[in-house]
C-alpha cells in the first residue's frame, strides 16, 4: 500500500482520491477552500438556490452514469431544445423523438428551415450510432462543421450561436467540432438537468463515497508547493509539509501548471457573467425550455430554473431566473447594465408581460470558466502522467473541458499510479 496525496478537492480531485482507496491506497486530499467542489458551487441567496454559473449536468454522459448516483442527486430536467426569443417573438425547436409534445410547435417554427430540420434528425442518427464520438480526431470549428454538414445561416445564427455559446462560452461557434459532436450525442441520447438541492450535490456525493472509502480530505489547506526530489513527493502546505509515495494534482489548470511544470497545461480561457434574478409571478411560459437569445449577444440564454427544479424557488409564486452573458466585454459591465440588457431582452420577448420588477439577487463573474478548445487543441493536451516524478495530473483540461472530461480524468489519474505502482 503507498500514501498518495491529491491536491484539489474539484470533481477530478474527489473521483481520483476514491478510485485510488478503493485500489488499497492511504489517500490524503487536500482543499485550499473550507468545502469541497471547485468550480461547482451552490449557496442560497434570499431563499433560492443559485449554483455558481449557469451550470447543467448531461445525465447521459459515460462518466457520469459510472460515478455518480442519479438517482440520490434527484434530479431535474430541462425540456429538450429551446425557445428561440427575439423582439416580439418566441419559437420553439426541439427534439421530436424525445419530446413528442413539441413536434407540432417544432414544426410550425420558422426560426429555421425544413430542411434544417431532416439534417437534424440525420444528424442524430449519425452521432447516437455506435461509440461516443473520439476527441483529436482531424478537426475544425463548429461552425465550419455545421456549413460543411448542409445547414442553413439561420440555422447557424438562430439557434445554434446561442445554444452553443452557452455549451461552450464561445457564440461566435470557433470552438472544436469534437465538443459539437459529444455534447450533441450526448444531448440526444438523455436529458440535461440540476439536482434538486443544487449542483453542489455533485461533488458532496463524490465526497461522501470518498470518505467511506477512507480518503482523508481536508479543507481549508493549500498546497503552496511541490517538492520532487527523491523517491517521494514533499507537499509545502500552510500547515507542514508531508511526504506521499506519489501525488495528484487536480487544481485548476493555471496552479496546476505552476506546481508541475507541464507548459502543455492550457492557461487561455473563456468566461461568462451569469446572474440569478427573483420575477414576480406567474412563471413565464417558456417553462423549463432555455431561452435563446437569437436577436442580440446579451444575455446569450436565459433559464427558469424554478420551473426545472421547484426546489430552486422560495416558496412562493415568483420565478428564479439565471441569465448567462458571454460576449466581449461582459466581465467589465456593471451587475446594474448586465441586469438592465436581461430586464429589456425579456420586456422584447414578453411584450404582454410586464417583467420590471425582475430583481438582481446575485452575480458571478467567471473569467475562467473553461479552457480555450479552438480546433485541434485536445490533440495538445497533457497525459495524466506528464509531471516529472511521481506526481501526476487529474482535471478536465487532460480531456475537454466539461463534467464528463473532469470525472474521466480522475478515473485516469488514479488508473496511472495504480499501474505504475502494480507494475
Amino acid at each position: 500500500m503507498s500514501d498518495i496525496a491529491v491536491a484539489g478537492a474539484g470533481l477530478a480531485g474527489l473521483v481520483a482520491a476514491r478510485r485510488l482507496a478503493e485500489s488499497g491506497h492511504d489517500v490524503t486530499l487536500f482543499e485550499r477552500r473550507e468545502d469541497v467542489g471547485g468550480r461547482v458551487r451552490t449557496r442560497s441567496v434570499d431563499g433560492f438556490t443559485c449554483d455558481r454559473g449557469f451550470q447543467v449536468l448531461f445525465e447521459s454522459y459515460p462518466a457520469v452514469r459510472r460515478e455518480l448516483d442519479l438517482d440520490a442527486l434527484d434530479l431535474r430536467s430541462f425540456a429538450p431544445g429551446g425557445v428561440i426569443c427575439r423582439p416580439g417573438k418566441r419559437s420553439t425547436l426541439s427534439d421530436p423523438l424525445r419530446d413528442p409534445g413539441a413536434l407540432l410547435p417544432s414544426a410550425l417554427s420558422r426560426e429555421v428551415t425544413i430542411a434544417d430540420k431532416l439534417r437534424t434528425l440525420r444528424l442524430r442518427r449519425r452521432l447516437t450510432d455506435g461509440d461516443w464520438p473520439a476527441f483529436g480526431t482531424p478537426d475544425q470549428s463548429i461552425r465550419a462543421y455545421l456549413r460543411d454538414t448542409g445547414f442553413s445561416e439561420g440555422f447557424v445564427e438562430n439557434f445554434a450561436a446561442p445554444l452553443y455559446g452557452g455549451i461552450t462560452l464561445d457564440r461566435s461557434l470557433s470552438t472544436s467540432a469534437n465538443v459539437f459532436e459529444y455534447t450533441f450525442r450526448a444531448m440526444s441520447l438523455g436529458s440535461i438537468a440540476v439536482p434538486a438541492e443544487g449542483m453542489a450535490a455533485i461533488p458532496a456525493q463524490l465526497a461522501e463515497k470518498a470518505r467511506e472509502a477512507g480518503v482523508d480530505i481536508r479543507t481549508g489547506v493549500a498546497v503552496d508547493d511541490l517538492d520532487t526530489g527523491g523517491n517521494r513527493v514533499a507537499f509545502d502546505t500552510d500547515s507542514g509539509s508531508p511526504e506521499f509515495n506519489a501525488a495528484v494534482v487536480a487544481t485548476d489548470p493555471p496552479t496546476a501548471r505552476e506546481l508541475t511544470g507541464v507548459e502543455s497545461i492550457p492557461t487561455e480561457g473563456a468566461g461568462v457573467v451569469t446572474q440569478h434574478y427573483r420575477l414576480p409571478g406567474p412563471e413565464l411560459d417558456a417553462g423549463t425550455r432555455i431561452m435563446l437569445n437569437a436577436g442580440d449577444e446579451a444575455p446569450n440564454t436565459v433559464a427558469q430554473l424554478s420551473a426545472v427544479a421547484p426546489e430552486y424557488g422560495d416558496g412562493s409564486d415568483d420565478a428564479l431566473l439565471a441569465a448567462s452573458f458571454v460576449d466581449d466585454g461582459a466581465q467589465d459591465r456593471s451587475a446594474e447594465a448586465l441586469a438592465a440588457q436581461t430586464r429589456e431582452a425579456l420586456a422584447s420577448w414578453y411584450p404582454e408581460r410586464d417583467v420590471s420588477g425582475l430583481e438582481l439577487l446575485a452575480t458571478d463573474r467567471i473569467p475562467f470558466a473553461q479552457f480555450a478548445q479552438p480546433p485541434g487543441a485536445h490533440a495538445r493536451l497533457p497525459d495524466a502522467d506528464d509531471p516529472a516524478g511521481p506526481v501526476f495530473l487529474a482535471g478536465d483540461y487532460t480531456r475537454w473541458s466539461s463534467i464528463q472530461g473532469a470525472l474521466e480524468s480522475g478515473t485516469r489519474a488514479a488508473d496511472a499510479i495504480t499501474a505504475r505502482f502494480d507494475a
